[in-house]
This record gives C-alpha cells, structure tokens and sequence, in this order.
C-alpha cells in the first residue's frame, strides 16, 4: 500500500503533464467519474460538507486499522476535487490522515485556479475528513 505522500507524489506527476489548465480540470472531471459513489443512505445532511458551494457529501468508515472515504457531489469539478482527496487518504491509518501535509495541493495549483468558494470548499473537505480521522483515531486509542 503506498503511502499518503507517495501518492501525492504520484498527483503532482499527473498534473505535471499538463500544460495548462483546461487540461488540469479536464482531468479532474474525468477522476470525479471514477469516483466510488457514496452508498445513497449516507447522503443525508449530517454528511454534507459545510463552506461548499455545491453540495459534497463525505462518509468515512473503518476497516481493520484504515480509513475509508467514499464521497458524491452534485458539481462536476467538485467531484474531482473530492476524488482527489479520497485517493490520497482513502486506506490510510488515521493517525497519518490526522498528521498528512496537504502542501500537494498548492504544488499543483489548485486552490489558485479555484473560485474562492471553492477553494474554501477545499479546505472545508480536508477539515472534514481529517475530523472522521481523529474520531477513529480516538476510538482506537480508548480500544488500547
């Protein structure tokens, strides 16, 4: 299994083959339909993304000893971001989804190519999924 970094290593590779953004959000659009859609009863409020301006829903559960994410927005390039995300943090202990640098995010350019609603969304869906990592990562500990 890699590991958070190296697959933020492996994004910024991605991105690095475009030469510009139209390519960038192409691209993304074509994660966001790759996306393992999140199962329909888990789409309700409580799961919804606070600060984004389409709607996102993310659930985590755990397995064994990972995290796993599975997500669903009503936004096209949302869904990219969002798949983005999951791919990065998705079969990972909590611990390092707890402590993960996203600085990936600015090395691929990103969160200046989004809107500043989005780019808040972005961070709102880091902040949402590092929260679920805590809450496993407290569990586990309270188990030990």
């Amino acid at each position: 299994m890699s590991s958070i970094q190296e697959r933020q290593e492996e994004i910024i590779e991605e991105f690095s083959m475009f030469e510009d953004w139209m390519q960038r959000y192409e691209y993304m659009i074509e994660l966001g339909k790759s996306l393992p859609l999140i199962d329909e009863k888990h789409k309700i409020e409580e799961n919804i993304i606070k600060g984004c301006q389409s709607k996102v829903w993310v659930y985590a559960e755990m397995d064994d000893d990972q995290v796993n994410y599975t997500a669903d927005s009503d936004a096209i390039i949302t869904k990219g971001i969002i798949a983005i995300l999951i791919r990065v943090f998705s079969g990972q202990k909590p611990e390092d989804v707890m402590n993960a640098d996203t600085s990936f995010i600015d090395e691929i350019g990103l969160k200046e190519h989004l809107s500043p609603t989005r780019a808040n969304g972005l961070v709102s869906m880091i902040k949402q999924m590092k929260m679920y990592a805590i809450a496993y990562n407290s569990q586990q500990q309270n188990k030990a």
